[in-house]
């Protein structure tokens, strides 16, 4: 079976830069198309719209440079406008070569936006390709709107689509700018201009605002498009648009007649860095690329995944450079704790077993998070053994923040039989107390854990005197593991993570 390649473009950088409160800079620009083009291996990326700020047209020209160097300046694009040569002057300013030109896509936006006829609009679009090609400029042509034109004016699209097709573009794009497609209408849609317009290309853009995607995604690639737009944890404006990682997984899975050069197993580095670039966090059961959605929590399902991987689907984790794991709670079973002991490399009785199965049953009843370093504890404490050697012990420490001096620590602490003290400043106080650690660390030659992430949990209800829970996720060479500590002062539920992470290492 011949198979059809299925070209994929990335809008996370203009697009997805439309979400609420995001904003990237030049630098985080560069460094994400350069990702995305060479590591990710879209086809194309789509980077910023033009005449937006004098901030933005520095991010596309450092793109574009780079691009240009590395021999991949026809895959950077720009949204460009109707608006004679305005867009085309900032479009010879950023060096970009291809533009994808904003067209209207219904007679409701073209009457009541540009209170233009078709002829009129149409005549504008051939004076901007014309310049366009002039210049060595590649266009590919939004039909913004489209969705709602093939439900409400379908024959101004045919009659725009009539005009694009005597013009010199590359790709004509149909976006469903408002997401109100379902899946059948983008079939019905697609398959229809396919079969009218053979030798356009075509490429499908999603929203999400009924989170039908996806879905759309796969309706309009079965209909014949030969592109589709995503962005990366599915930024973009409102709802957003559909999600790459989500996108990419189900094409692969569900429709074996397609092929796409996107690379798996580098979805899920570029969602973090996406991530800690927008400052939006990826909800933890986000499909393929949240934390949990590779954990199994059922102690049935883990027991299963023992007897033949009865609770296997076709999203291995492998694929996308990830591992399964198995949440501690209430609904753990025996299976659940084994898998955990076995990675700590630790073996107990049947009868052992079964006590510490009920505790960790008792704790999640009470909302208690368990993680896997919480297991020597909990053994220590149902079975009354010594399970849990405490080598490294914080002694006493002194935290110290004013006004307009930074804030600082000073640590005691014992490491076996051997005590340390050592002080240090920081950006907050507990920045300045690991500045101490690693001092302290640094006299014996041994390197810290990263700390990959940091999570606060307090109750609702406002009381100043609540519990304070912290999560602190560390990388330690090739393991990534999660520590946590509980106390009203939040500082200090992270010197307590800090501590229990200390007696992990080897």
């Amino acid at each position: 079976m011949k198979r059809r390649y299925i070209e994929i473009m990335d809008t996370t950088l203009r697009d997805g830069e439309q979400t609420s409160g995001v904003s990237f800079s030049a630098s985080e620009k560069l460094a994400l198309a350069q990702l995305l083009l060479t590591e990710v291996r879209v086809d194309r990326v789509e980077v910023a719209s033009a005449r937006v700020s004098a901030g933005e047209l520095e991010a596309v020209q450092q793109i574009t440079t780079w691009a240009a160097s590395a021999g991949l300046l026809d895959k950077i694009e720009v949204l460009t406008f109707v608006d004679g040569k305005a867009s085309l002057d900032w479009m010879r300013a950023s060096g970009a070569k291809v533009m994808n030109l904003l067209t209207k896509g219904s007679l409701n936006h073209l009457i009541h936006q540009l209170k233009k006829s078709p002829d009129e609009h149409f005549a504008d679009i051939r004076l901007v390709i014309e310049e366009a090609q002039q210049e060595g400029l590649q266009t590919n042509v939004y039909l913004e709107d489209w969705s709602n034109g093939m439900r409400n004016s379908p024959d101004y699209v045919f009659q725009l689509l009539d005009f694009l097709q005597t013009q010199p573009i590359r790709r004509a794009l149909l976006p469903d700018t408002l997401g109100i497609l379902t899946p059948s209408e983008t079939y019905a849609f697609i398959s229809q201009l396919v079969s009218r317009y053979p030798t356009i290309h075509f490429d499908f853009h999603a929203h999400n605002d009924y989170d039908l995607s996806v879905a759309n995604v796969l309706e309009g690639i079965r209909a014949g498009a030969q592109g589709i737009h995503l962005t990366v944890n599915g930024l973009g404006e409102r709802a957003g648009n559909a999600p790459m990682a989500s996108a990419i997984a189900a094409l692969r899975d569900f429709m074996p007649d397609v092929k796409m050069g996107v690379t798996e197993k580098s979805l899920y580095q570029v969602s973090k860095i996406v991530e800690t670039f927008s400052g939006l966090r990826i909800p933890d059961n986000k499909p393929v690329v949240g934390d949990n959605v590779f954990t199994q929590t059922a102690g049935i399902h883990a027991d299963g995944d023992k007897k033949n991987n009865l609770y296997f689907n076709a999203l291995l984790p492998e694929r996308f450079g990830r591992k399964r794991s198995y949440a501690l709670g209430k609904t753990s079973g025996k299976a659940n704790i084994e898998n955990n002991l076995r990675e700590l490399g630790i073996q107990l009785s049947e009868n052992d077993l079964k006590k510490v199965t009920q505790r960790v049953i008792e704790l999640g009843d009470q909302k208690e998070v368990v993680t896997r370093e919480d297991l020597p504890y909990v053994i220590a404490d149902v079975l009354n053994t010594n399970a849990v050697v405490s080598r490294v012990e914080i002694l006493n420490y002194v935290l110290t923040h004013s006004k307009d001096l930074k804030p600082s620590a000073t640590l005691r602490m014992r490491i076996n039989e051997e005590q340390f003290e050592e002080s240090a400043q920081g950006d907050g106080q507990y920045d300045a107390f690991m500045n101490a650690l690693k001092k302290i660390y640094g006299k014996k030659n041994q390197t810290l854990p990263v700390l990959t992430d940091y999570a606060v949990r307090i109750p609702t209800g406002g009381r100043t005197d609540a519990l304070c829970e912290t999560i602190i996720t560390w990388k330690d060479k090739n393991r990534e593991f999660k520590t946590r500590g509980l106390d009203s002062d939040q500082t200090v539920s992270a010197i307590k993570a800090t501590q229990k992470m200390l007696n992990t290492l080897d």
